[in-house]
């Protein structure tokens, strides 16, 4: 394992991240703890969680997988070897169940949501605290071809405001966005800079051989800004394994089980799949690991999160941190990429 700097902090995280969201609909809390073991075995000391997770997100399982990870720091004692993230939900997507569904980015909610968090994490901090989406209507979750709207949202200032405060409570060690525009990053990062207010020190992004689009205005922010990306979906829900080729389902699998989950499904992103597998077989490379080794190895990223459902996948997801790609297995990406861009934004 390689470790980088989370921003213009002194903490210094894996370039793997361990992801959470299976646990406690995928997988048992028993599960859980193995992969945490497992994870941290191999080095990793950054986790990420949310308090919407596990996904899909439900009303009978709102909050368990943070549950889970209390669980774990307390049978273990080992809460200061991770760096913990966790998320506040933001509004719309269809989430009733949470604070009523009427979810902002202001006081209370981010008050109400983070100290449920850290009830369910037992711990007193949280290491990175993330916006999970914006607040606004905007471009994210896959969403093309933008149509401004002026409907209200929490403005951004009040939104660093109440952070800051948590901040300066010891609730939050820093602050990050994700699912973020470029317009949104700046903003937030302008005022920070302005107000003295805490300074997102990440953007968590989907980012993947399938949707490339962060590299589109907010790849230069991370470098520049000392931003970077935390990577969600590189694998793309699995399809970049290969297990989903010629149509299969496999049991237990994500996209067997769950039907809504359709961004990397369509015609154009099967097409894709099948030309990126072919090329790591060509090359005597496992496809999942030569997707996350390209994540992982990009300049704008901080981190890459890796999640499986299996100690078996877990272990092949971390094995590709030693895998450096060759020069010929980058060029067929890229001719990959240019004639199929971004199928799955």
């Amino acid at each position: 394992m390689y470790y980088r700097k989370l921003g213009r902090t002194d903490i210094t995280v894996s370039a793997l991240c361990l992801g959470t969201m299976t646990w406690g609909e995928q997988n048992t809390q028993d599960d859980a703890f193995l992969q945490i073991d497992h994870a941290a075995d191999a080095g990793i000391n950054f986790m990420d969680a949310a308090e919407m997770y596990p996904v899909p997100p439900r009303a009978e399982t709102y909050g368990q997988t943070e549950r889970i990870i209390g669980n774990y720091f307390k049978k273990r004692g080992t809460r200061d070897q991770w760096i913990l993230t966790s998320k506040v939900a933001g509004p719309g997507n269809n989430i009733t169940h949470i604070r009523d569904g009427n979810l902002k980015h202001n006081r209370q909610h981010i008050v109400a949501a983070l100290d449920g968090s850290l009830e369910r994490l037992q711990t007193d901090r949280i290491d990175l605290y993330q916006l999970h989406w914006p607040d606004r209507e905007t471009n994210f979750f896959g969403k093309l071809g933008y149509i401004h709207n002026d409907n209200s949202f929490t403005p951004l200032e009040e939104t660093l405001e109440v952070l800051d405060d948590q901040v300066k409570a010891g609730k939050i060690r820093h602050i990050g966005l994700s699912n973020e525009t470029p317009w949104g990053t700046m903003r937030f990062l302008q005022l920070a800079e302005q107000r003295g207010w805490p300074r997102a020190v990440s953007i968590q992004n989907p980012y993947n051989l399938l949707n490339r689009s962060f590299e589109v205005g907010l790849a230069e922010i991370a470098i520049r800004e000392q931003c970077g990306l935390l990577a969600y979906s590189p694998l793309a829900f699995g399809m970049l394994t290969g297990k989903y080729a010629n149509g299969a389902k496999p049991d237990g699998a994500r996209l067997s089980l769950f039907s809504r989950f359709t961004r990397y499904n369509n015609p154009e992103t099967v097409r894709a799949c099948e030309q990126y597998v072919q090329l790591a077989k060509q090359h005597n490379l496992d496809p999942a690991q030569m997707a996350l080794a390209y994540v992982t190895r990009r300049p704008f990223v901080t981190s890459n999160i890796i999640g499986a459902t299996s100690l078996e996948q877990l272990q092949s997801n971390l094995d590709s941190i030693d895998l450096t790609l060759p020069e010929e297995v980058i060029a067929g990406i890229e001719s990959i990429h240019k004639t199929q861009p971004n199928p799955a934004p």
